[in-house]
């Protein structure tokens, strides 16, 4: 086990600290050609993550059997490109969707693991040669077998799972895996979404294992007509992200004080990102809830907000993620497990509650 990806934390948050004091004001920094310009294989050169055990999970589900791929494309291709890269992978992600799951997670009853044998044919021998072989397990609620309807597991509840036991009864590893990667999720996590997302969820249940976590997403074509992500966005962001975290591997970088939150950008035919942005969560709202209802019953939708109406939220931080998406540029962005808020407006209210004892 590559017990160096879980030393030294306070390095690494002060790593990030000194990254972000360096952002200049359009929050962008440079950036090496090997990152903004994708290579044509993900197995070039030598192999970064050799040896790295790593858990992936995301909250789209391992089905990807919907017409668009949108229930596990990303996942499979994160699998293909970090297996390229060397490491040794284990799927456990939910046995259907749970978008929107944030860090719920079940807390009593069973939790059943579904292996996937006849994986989606493009995919199949991606991982052929690696230890685990790239075991693909769908996780349920209940004591199985997991069905059509069966309810699922939520994507806390499947990281959670591996590092509890699942990984070493199924893969012989008992010290766990090295690192959790969740994604890449059918579209972005950015601003208020982050809030409320599966992926950024089941890394945050990593972190509060002592197991590093890295989110991946994939964001969506904002000319297209309905809401999807491309083959190709999915191919970039997969390359893209097994690349950076050999970069943050061979630099310590990787540690258990925050999750690495990645969003990468559509990308067209023969274009590639701006660049690689240290952002800051964004305060955007970008998503407005829509309830139809007859009677007691509603049904739940939503539609993307655009800023100042309805109540949606318009952006107010120089470095927000979600801005610099649009732009073009692949974000980077910690996010920590402490909700505390500390800004100046809690003063008075912090002045009154001490002086109330």
């Amino acid at each position: 086990m590559q017990q160096l990806v879980r030393r030294r934390p306070a390095m690494v948050l002060a790593a990030a600290t000194a990254l972000l004091l360096a952002t200049t004001a359009t929050a962008t920094t440079a950036v090496t050609a090997a990152h903004a310009r994708p290579a044509d294989s993900p197995t070039a050169g030598p192999a970064p993550l050799a040896g790295l055990r790593i858990l992936l999970t995301n909250d789209d589900s391992m089905r990807m059997s919907r017409p668009d791929a949108s229930d596990g494309k990303g996942l499979y291709e994160a699998r293909r490109a970090l297996c390229a890269a060397g490491a040794d992978v284990v799927v456990m992600a939910p046995w259907s969707n749970q978008s929107g799951a944030g860090t719920s997670a079940t807390g009593g009853g069973h939790l059943t693991l579904a292996e996937r044998t006849a994986l989606p044919g493009a995919y199949a021998r991606d991982c052929a040669g690696a230890p685990a072989r790239g075991a693909v397990y769908g996780v349920c609620k209940g004591t199985g077998p997991c069905g059509p309807d069966t309810p699922s597991a939520t994507p806390a509840d499947t990281v959670r799972l591996g590092i509890g036991g699942a990984l070493a009864a199924k893969a012989g590893w008992r010290d766990g895996p090295d690192l959790v990667v969740s994604g890449s999720n059918y579209g972005p996590n950015a601003a208020s979404v982050v809030n409320e997302s599966g992926t950024v969820g089941a890394a945050l249940a990593a972190i509060g294992e002592g197991v590093p976590a890295v989110a991946l997403n994939s964001s969506y074509d904002p000319g297209a007509q309905t809401f999807s992500v491309s083959d190709r966005t999915y191919r970039r962001t997969a390359e893209f992200g097994a690349r950076f975290i050999g970069d943050l591997r061979r630099r310590d970088l990787l540690g258990t004080e925050f999750v690495v939150n990645v969003n990468h950008p559509h990308v067209e035919p023969g274009h590639h990102p701006r660049g690689i942005a240290w952002t800051a969560v964004g305060t955007q709202k970008l998503l407005r809830p829509q309830y139809t209802g007859r009677g007691d019953t509603f049904a739940i939708g939503g539609a993307l907000c655009e800023p100042g109406v309805d109540g949606c939220r318009p952006e107010t931080k120089r470095n927000a993620d979600f801005a610099l998406l649009q732009r073009g540029y692949v974000t980077v962005t910690p996010v920590g497990p402490d909700r505390t808020y500390t800004g100046r407006e809690a003063v008075r209210l912090a002045r009154f509650v001490r002086g109330a004892r």
